[in-house]
């Protein structure tokens, strides 16, 4: 009877330190996991957006990216209520005092003007942001047909953010007969 008491004991004892073992390598796998395979970082470009023709126009254009998908987020201030054009021009370049060193509306994939999501658009035409009677709009927009830091033909840095005087008509060619640019700024790697 000791006999089977003791050999019952050290089955329940294996048995205990088995399960100890076992959930010991689970922590340890969750842990080498954590250390061998990183969460990727999100990414930020920006664009801090200048006056241009004259007007008061300031404001920010900040990109996150987390995993393929990039979130736009547009914030401007000292702007006429109404709508006005938003898109993203091929250059970074905002030397000339109209905006028109930023070039014409990106447009890697070779398409008609339009609007974001319906039919043929330039991958440049984000759509019209709403400014309040106080002078400030945002507008957002997220998508994974942009690429960011990877210099490709898809990738957003080095472009320009165009904030335009009136609304873009998402018809009239090759650039929705927005208007003046009023706000210019070049879109730069934050990170």
């Amino acid at each position: 009877m000791v006999k089977e008491r003791l050999v019952a004991f050290r089955m329940k004892t294996t048995l205990l330190l088995l399960l100890v073992c076992i959930s010991v390598a689970l922590v340890s796998c969750d842990i080498i996991q954590e250390i061998l395979i990183p969460v990727m970082p999100s990414q930020q470009a920006i664009a801090i957006i200048g006056s241009a023709s004259g007007s008061n126009l300031t404001g920010t254009a900040t990109f996150t990216q987390n995993g393929e998908t990039i979130t736009l987020m547009v914030e401007i201030q000292n702007v006429s209520p109404g709508l006005h054009a938003v898109h993203i021009h091929e250059k970074g370049d905002c030397s000339s005092p109209d905006g028109t060193s930023a070039g014409g509306h990106w447009n890697p994939t070779n398409v008609a003007h339009g609007k974001w999501g319906v039919g043929e658009f330039h991958l440049g035409d984000i759509g019209n942001i709403t400014v309040g009677e106080d002078g400030t709009g945002t507008i957002e927009l997220t998508t994974n047909l942009w690429e960011m830091g990877t210099g490709s033909d898809l990738d957003i840095v080095g472009r320009g953010i165009i904030v335009h005087a009136g609304a873009d008509d998402f018809t009239s060619q090759p650039s929705g007969a927005a208007g003046a640019r009023i706000g210019c700024g070049a879109i730069i790697l934050a990170n």
